[in-house]
């Protein structure tokens, strides 16, 4: 008789699977080994998840590079070179990705050039200031958010080939419920260490640790168990990448699914104009952040697995109702900080509404990502991942630009603006297709 591992009985409990595993849209072969994988993938993007909040463009390393008096401008583009750099390539990645019959090795290198990157980022931290440390910043943020296109478009697929259907959405939630109790911790250590005036030594060492994280992930990756997959379509890739493009055209489904997803940007656009806000209103001590971070790691905690169990059951209705959750917070802070004095002087405010926004912001993501595994299987997958994400890239790049003229515009005004971007895109995301 066959003797049934820890990880098979905490598989079945976490999915509640009772007799027969279900194993719907990947190969039998692949089933016997999905609670191991299940478990290796959760480890793995804990951990990057983990390094991700600690080199945090909108925070972390706005941060530091305001503390080695890096120019502004400079600053400014941090968010979409890290976001647009990982996306506009990857049409062209995942014909090379397609090429290759196990596809976690892509993962691997990827995750091993991002360690590689953030460390970079750590010495010049270190050993450099001004406009040199600013560039060389901006030098090996783009490395950094190449590598990470690899992957964001490998992981994808691997998921997609050793865990079913109706158990990617949960794998997920209890990732981000996991990461989210680490970056609770990170917070309220930057808390503590604001007390005795942290200097450049530590975020240095911060962003070496987050660098650590890409390290470790890669190394638990290695023991996630992937069979051979199709490897049909990836000779021509500049060519193909933008035969590829014609699947926004011919797919209207998926035309659809890109529209609801730009429009769903707002959760995310709309974070650094909260941390703004707090900024101006409630002043910039150093206890901000980690109240931020706090915020952040809890609504994470809170929410993501149940996020996750109602992906499984529809993953477009979690981003219609996180996608209603941030577009009537942001027009209720609009409201708040406009027409109520006390509540605009009001420190809590702000953490308490990007607490909430935390909330909205994973559910988004959680759904969009769980809808897109979900809507193709093979390598149709990784056509979706790579076209939806590389249209994605250029609108974060044009977003980024209207930022840095949007100085003009009151910060709860773009707040209101993107809001109502935000019920379009709840809107549009009702619209789609169920596809679970």
């Amino acid at each position: 008789m066959k003797q049934i591992h820890w990880t098979e009985k905490l598989y079945d409990y976490l999915n509640n699977e009772e007799d027969a595993r279900i194993c719907k849209d990947i190969d039998e072969s692949a089933c016997q080994y999905t609670p191991k994988n299940y478990f290796l993938l959760m480890l793995s993007n804990i951990f990057t998840k983990l390094g991700d909040t600690l080199s945090n463009p909108k925070t972390v390393l706005a941060w530091v590079m305001s503390y080695v008096s890096a120019p502004v401008y400079l600053i400014s583009f941090i968010v979409p070179i890290r976001e647009s750099g990982s996306m506009l390539p990857q049409l062209a990645i995942a014909s090379y990705i397609r090429t290759k019959e196990k596809r976690k090795w892509v993962y691997v290198i990827g995750s091993l050039l991002q360690f590689v990157s953030m460390a970079a980022i750590g010495f010049v931290t270190l050993y450099t200031q001004g406009s040199l440390a600013g560039w060389l910043i901006i030098l090996f943020l783009v490395t950094f958010s190449l590598s990470r296109g690899l992957c964001s478009v490998a992981s994808k697929d691997v998921l997609g080939k050793t865990i079913p259907k109706t158990r990617r959405g949960k794998l997920k939630g209890y990732t981000v419920a996991v990461s989210g109790i680490l970056v609770l911790l990170a917070g309220l250590y930057m808390i503590y260490q604001s007390k005795s005036d942290a200097g450049i030594t530590f975020y240095s060492y911060t962003i070496f640790f987050a660098s650590a994280m890409w390290l470790i992930s890669a190394l638990i990756y290695l023991g996630i168990r992937e069979f051979p997959g199709e490897t049909s379509g990836g000779k021509n890739g500049w060519k193909e990448a933008l035969e590829r493009m014609d699947l926004v055209r011919s797919d209207r489904n998926f035309r659809r699914f890109i529209i609801a997803r730009s429009l769903l940007l707002c959760s995310a656009l709309t974070a650094p104009f909260y941390v703004l806000l707090a900024q101006t209103n409630a002043g910039k001590g150093g206890y901000l952040l980690g109240l931020f971070i706090i915020a952040n790691g809890l609504a994470s905690i809170i929410s993501a697995p149940v996020w996750g169990r109602m992906a499984d059951l529809s993953s477009k209705n979690v981003m219609v109702i996180a996608a209603t959750i941030a577009a009537l917070l942001g027009i209720v802070m609009f409201i708040l900080v406009s027409y109520v004095p006390i509540a605009k002087n009001a420190y809590w405010l702000y953490p308490v509404a990007f607490f909430i926004l935390g909330i909205a912001h994973s559910g988004v993501r959680l759904g969009r990502k769980t809808y897109i595994v979900d809507m193709a299987g093979g390598n149709k997958r990784t056509d979706y991942v790579a076209v939806s994400n590389t249209i994605i890239g250029l609108i974060l790049l044009i977003t980024g630009g209207i930022s840095a003229v949007a100085a003009t515009i009151s910060t709860e005004g773009i707040i209101l603006v993107l809001s109502l971007f935000g019920i379009a895109g709840a809107y549009v995301s009702y619209q789609l297709p169920n596809v679970e």
